[in-house]
């Protein structure tokens, strides 16, 4: 299972028809109506905003006026033939006054999602577990170097150090082997 490292936008126009593809990588449901609200905002007077998504096993489309199944169908089709996850498609359609058909809108959004992802940069996501470690200020540097490799999420310095983090489960030996603690909390491809 893989996703796509960042937004990617791609346009083609075909029978004076406009098509604008959106790929957004997305960690939660929540984010879909964000992003959905946002690129109605961004572009004004489209005719249609077809979208699929696919986020671990749940997986939506909507055709957003185009006849039944023509545009949100064949978005998700093409998401889960490139084994595609955590991933929100959208493609904007401003009408150019010819009809396509149902075979062209197929087509044609089919199309537009591929040239997208020809575009696009991916990364393999792996089940991670997010951890959060509590410790006193002197083993801040000590953690620093164990962790050299990975994002902190979040810090926040009171009594003790507390940093928010995601790991693979194989990556816990190192917390066990410099004794520090540490409370697992979610689990999500990342």
């Amino acid at each position: 299972m893989k996703t796509i490292e960042k937004e990617v936008i791609s346009e083609w126009i075909i029978q004076k028809s406009r098509f604008i593809t959106i790929l957004t990588p997305i960690e939660k449901e929540e984010d879909i109506k964000t992003i959905l609200l946002h690129i109605k905002e961004s572009y004004k007077g489209a005719t249609h905003y077809c979208y699929a998504y696919h986020l671990e096993g749940k997986m939506r489309f909507e055709d957003d006026g185009e006849p039944n199944k023509t545009a949100g169908m064949p978005i998700l089709n093409v998401l889960q033939k490139e084994n595609l996850d955590h991933i929100l498609c959208i493609v904007v359609r401003y009408f150019g006054g010819i009809k396509l058909g149902a075979g062209g809108l197929v087509r044609s959004y089919t199309k537009s999602v591929t040239n997208a992802l020809e575009k696009a940069t991916f990364h393999t996501l792996e089940k991670k577990t997010k951890v959060i470690l509590t410790f006193p200020y002197e083993q801040e540097k000590k953690i620093l170097f164990l962790l050299k490799d990975k994002k902190i999420e979040e810090k926040e310095y009171s009594k003790e150090i507390t940093y928010t983090v995601w790991l693979k489960e194989e990556e816990f030996e190192i917390l066990k082997s410099a004794n520090i603690f540490y409370e697992k909390k979610e689990q999500a491809f990342r």
